[in-house]
């Protein structure tokens, strides 16, 4: 039972680790390394995410999950929090794996609160 809970919670944290290497490259990929505010705002938040993914994957705790959801929802508000809403590629990077992230979190907290939905 435990081995089967876990193995639902590896799916999210797999796809949030994945997430974080997206927005850590994508200052260079998209180009917008010169601008100090969007490339640390995504190099900070990929940090942060990395290592609640990692703890995550070594050992689940709900409140990794819902921390996740909170830097996700970070994402989807800095560009305009951060001021970097007229630079188009920072900002829709931010959106698109803000709102990614927050999808794998809230998929990761509705599987501990119901987690014979999938049986």
């Amino acid at each position: 039972m435990a081995s089967a809970f876990m193995k639902g919670k590896r799916t999210q944290d797999w796809a949030n680790l994945l997430l974080a290497a997206c927005l850590f490259v994508s200052p260079w990929i998209f180009g917008f390394t010169a601008e100090v505010m969007p490339s640390w705002n995504a190099w900070i938040v990929a940090v942060l995410l990395g290592v609640l993914a990692t703890a995550a994957l070594s050992i689940f705790a709900e409140w990794e999950e819902w921390a996740n959801l909170v830097l996700g929802l970070w994402l989807i508000a800095s560009p305009w929090l951060l001021g970097f809403a007229a630079n188009a590629n920072a900002m829709w990077t931010d959106i698109v794996l803000g709102v990614l992230v927050v999808a794998a979190s809230l998929w990761a907290v509705w599987d501990v609160h119901h987690p014979h939905a999938h049986a």
